[in-house]
């Protein structure tokens, strides 16, 4: 599986640890704010603004390895870490992750800098009155800056920039209810574009990594998003949800409904900017999750062969699809974990090993059909206009998932949508029985409940959902967690945090230690924006579903 990657482990690792030690222990926080190494605007001509913003698309993607495997993989349960070392398994983390999650987005040169390379192309642009490529750009803000904030809650977003020691964070509604304004504001100067000419372009490529600078594309991916936000706060602002969500739907260009305009960020031809899963997987630190195994093995998902390789020898070629997906429960004690386990549970499919051990030219996968149908589904649950019931909606989610990932045939995705199987029993080791006997995670079937309750039929979409996001997008998998609750999951086996029980989700992660050391003061004051303690245990502004409807995970 991944025996030949171990030769090269301990290279990599002394070159990203001497890239830790020389950037992450910086004691001037202005460093953070206007970093070395940076164009200014008054620099940039037309090349460079394209091709810095090809890189801001890249690299907030990526981010640093931890935040999107290690923290979001492990707690939204795609994952389940086997380094005994690591403490985010058990509800922690290590200092410097963070410090790099945080400062790998907005000042660490080494890995991307996104934030600050987006912020000289959104000035630079409008300087130069370049509105199609400030449009996209500021929808670029809104995809990237998401996701900052939905780790930590109140981020430094509006005062970015200003050259300060000390910079003031915003509280995630101000940020929200601007990521809204933003998208408007972008929209109206898409809708004026010549439509038959690229965004970017230089000599006839566009250095849009996603859409290859087309107009209608983009416009189309704008309004998904806007439709993802507005389902992000639909329980703690119902009538804005309502309203944002609308308002995409009835947007001209429409919502991202065709696998061929899925937003993809490409891999460029020469290799480079592979997407983030693929830099990592020759490391021995996490396999596949109980929780995916329980649900995808009861299913009997046709997404297993490429979702998967086949674990420790057990499947054949005439076998190889159903029953042999061996997941390894979260939050083992460090004890229990090791990484002599790897080839014990399953592993992520061959598309994201890296290119030279056999993987593929695998693009990131920023948003699917798959996601905004299921966005849909849930809206027309909630008796917003979506196009549709939720049934439709739900069983076309199934369909463009299926699709897109294994060119199911009709045949295929038919028998998915009304199948009646529920999940299975989790496998242990080498795929053994589970000596906890532990159950399956939930009793839900594919085939959705027209006579099911809300959250019965919530719980149906949002795992459909999760299933459809797997690998890639494991930031938008734990946030749906926390959100609604689903997929069920499995309890973890051992938290090490006071503040969390095993039983329970983590809802954040805390500020990074050089945030308090560089910006104290700011981040002390994020946290009456954030209205509870710096802890994994507070939960988000947008994170509001009544606890009374919160479903416990099963043990």
């Amino acid at each position: 599986m991944k025996i030949s990657y171990h030769i090269k482990r301990s290279v990599a690792i002394i070159a990203i640890l001497l890239t830790v030690g020389s950037e992450a222990c910086t004691d001037r926080f202005d460093e953070l704010n206007t970093p070395r190494g940076i164009l200014t605007v008054e620099q940039m001509d037309a090349s460079m603004i394209g091709s810095t913003f090809a890189q801001a698309q890249h690299f907030g993607m990526r981010s640093w390895y931890q935040g999107n495997n290690l923290f979001a993989g492990e707690y939204s349960q795609f994952h389940a870490i086997i380094h005994a070392n690591f403490a985010s398994a058990n509800f922690n983390g290590p200092g410097s992750w963070l410090n790099l999650l945080m400062e790998g987005f907005y000042s660490n040169t080494s890995f991307g800098a996104a934030a600050n390379q987006l912020d000289l192309v959104l000035k630079s642009t409008a300087s130069q009155n370049l509105k199609p490529e400030n449009a996209l750009a500021k929808i670029w803000k809104v995809a990237l800056y998401h996701r900052q904030t939905d780790y930590f809650g109140p981020i430094i977003y509006s005062n970015f920039g200003n050259g300060k020691t000390s910079v003031a964070f915003d509280s995630q509604k101000d940020i929200y209810y601007d990521f809204f304004k933003i998208l408007d504001e972008a929209a109206v100067d898409l809708r004026a574009a010549n439509r038959s000419v690229k965004i970017f372009p230089i000599k006839g490529v566009s250095h849009d990594l996603v859409y290859d600078g087309d107009v209608l594309k983009n416009l189309k991916f704008l309004n998904s998003l806007r439709l993802r936000l507005a389902m992000r706060i639909s329980y703690i602002e119902p009538a804005k949800a309502k309203l944002e969500a609308e308002k995409a739907m009835s947007a001209p260009e429409g919502v991202i409904t065709n696998n061929a305009d899925n937003a993809l960020s490409k891999v460029k031809v020469d290799g480079t900017n592979v997407n983030k899963l693929s830099t990592i997987t020759y490391i021995s630190e996490f396999v596949l999750s109980s929780t995916l195994a329980s649900l995808m093995n009861g299913y009997e998902d046709p997404r297993i062969p490429v979702y998967t390789q086949p674990c420790c020898g057990r499947l054949t070629p005439s076998n190889a699809v159903f029953g042999g997906l061996v997941g390894f429960r979260n939050g083992n004690p460090p004890a229990q974990r090791g990484t002599n386990l790897d080839l014990q549970y399953s592993y992520v499919g061959k598309k994201w090993l890296p290119i030279n051990n056999g993987g593929s030219n695998e693009p990131d996968h920023v948003m699917e059909a798959a996601e905004v149908f299921f966005l849909r589904a849930e809206g027309a649950l909630r008796g917003w206009n979506m196009g549709g019931t939720a049934q439709q909606l739900y069983n076309e989610g199934i369909k463009a998932s299926l699709k897109f990932r294994v060119n199911a045939s009709d045949a295929v995705v038919d028998a998915y949508i009304n199948s009646t199987k529920t999940p299975a029993k989790p496998l242990d080791r080498f795929g053994n029985p589970d000596p906890r006997n532990s159950p399956p995670v939930t009793n839900i079937p594919v085939k959705f409940d027209l006579a099911g309750s809300f959250e019965i039929q919530q719980e149906q979409i949002i795992t459909q959902k999760w299933l459809s996001l797997f690998p890639m997008n494991d930031t938008e998998a734990w946030a749906e967690r926390r959100r609604t609750g689903y997929p069920r999951g499995y309890a973890i086996i051992q938290s090490d945090n006071p503040a969390l029980t095993r039983t329970q989700l983590a809802r954040r992660l805390i500020y990074p230690p050089n945030s308090y050391s560089t910006n104290r003061a700011a981040t002390e004051a994020a946290l009456a924006l954030l209205g509870g303690p710096d802890s994994y245990a507070t939960r988000l502004w947008w994170d509001a579903k009544p606890l009374a409807s919160y479903p416990t995970p099963t043990d």
